[in-house]
């Protein structure tokens, strides 16, 4: 039987890796600090990729973060949510597939992000032991 009503779909199917470069070059175009890639694709984590970033004030942490909120949407990316937006210490961007996290440069140095993600990546790749 043929479907006689296609329906579009609701968010955009280009690949997390092409995504990733989007939102990664609009951030360091608009002054994002250090910004590093984590792919987590097949770990079974909660997403498949985090970008981490540093911002110069709680004022650019929260421009970073509504930039990326209105590039989702121009862009027709998943969004979901956002947290830590009033403080502006951590915030947090979900875009589903891709998790924004947009730190002030001490928090950063706190939660040492990219070391905690990428020890749990690098022991999520090794081989079961025989």
């Amino acid at each position: 039987m043929q479907n006689l009503i296609s329906t579009p779909k609701k968010y955009s199917e280009l690949p997390t890796a092409e995504k990733m470069a989007v939102i990664k070059a609009w951030l360091e175009e608009h002054k994002a600090v250090d910004v590093a890639e984590i792919d987590l694709a097949g770990q079974g984590a909660f997403t498949d990729a985090l970008l981490v970033v540093s911002a110069t004030s709680v004022r650019h942490a929260q421009s970073l973060a509504d930039g990326v909120s209105a590039l989702c949407h121009e862009q027709n990316y998943e969004y979901l949510r956002m947290e830590g937006y009033n403080t502006g210490q951590w915030i947090l961007v979900d875009c589903n597939d891709i998790v924004v996290n947009i730190f002030q440069q001490s928090v950063r140095d706190l939660y040492q992000l990219e070391n905690l993600w990428g020890a749990a990546a690098a022991a999520l790749n090794k081989e079961p032991r025989a």
